[in-house]
């Protein structure tokens, strides 16, 4: 599934477990995990705890995701 099918959400990151897997707490209430998206590993942004992110999410499953942008 490309970039562009996934579901596009808001959140916050709330916890940063290890292996690059990020908690993200969204703007519904439902927290999913979510890694980095290869263009933000590729530039070395960084993303820490309380940071605003965009996630894209795929319609088939809803508890992960991939996060795409940081808000500043």
């Amino acid at each position: 599934m490309a970039r562009d099918d996934l579901v596009q959400l808001e959140g916050e990151v709330c916890d940063a477990t290890g292996g690059g897997i990020y908690k993200i707490l969204l703007e519904n209430g439902v927290t999913i995990s979510a890694k980095l998206c290869g263009r933000m590993k590729r530039f070395k942004i960084r993303v820490i705890v309380g940071d605003k992110v965009t996630v894209g999410v795929s319609p088939y499953d809803l508890t992960h995701g991939l996060i795409t942008h940081r808000h500043k």
